[in-house]
């Protein structure tokens, strides 16, 4: 079993130091420990108001608005599932050794780009690119 980590309370990963070293690794590793269980706590939450919010309303108007909003709310709710899942696959990239690495160019994702969205498996030209193929693609 690996040794724990030692980081500051203000550690912050830093462009200074070695790319993806073991504080910068466990950093992220705890930011995406503590997003994910935050997700979680608010999906048990949403799972908690719709069991308890099933209600026979006679409007047709309030009725009509009760299931547009639990339409968004699961919406919702799956939006932040497959972000668990985009969670999870950054945690096993961790562990593998591949986090913070670029899945088409094997380059170095940028810090700035990993600290806002830690999920990412791409650096910014190759989202870029991926992007503008896109469109091209949904033009036709």
């Amino acid at each position: 079993m690996k040794a724990e980590v030692f980081l500051p309370e203000d550690y912050r990963p830093a462009e200074d130091e070695p790319f993806m070293n073991e504080r910068q690794l466990e950093w992220f590793r705890r930011e995406l420990l503590r997003q994910k269980a935050e997700l979680l706590n608010e999906s048990k939450s949403t799972i908690a108001g719709l069991q308890s919010g099933t209600r026979n309303i006679p409007d047709v108007a309030d009725r009509a608005s009760e299931e547009t909003d639990r339409a968004l709310e699961l919406r919702i709710r799956d939006r932040q599932r497959k972000l668990v899942a985009k969670i999870d696959s950054a945690l096993r990239r961790i562990d593998e050794g591949e986090f913070g690495y670029c899945h088409e160019t094997g380059e170095p994702i940028s810090l700035k780009r990993l600290v806002a969205r830690p999920t990412t498996t791409l650096s910014l030209e190759a989202q870029e690119r991926h992007e503008r193929r896109e469109k091209v693609h949904r033009d036709d």
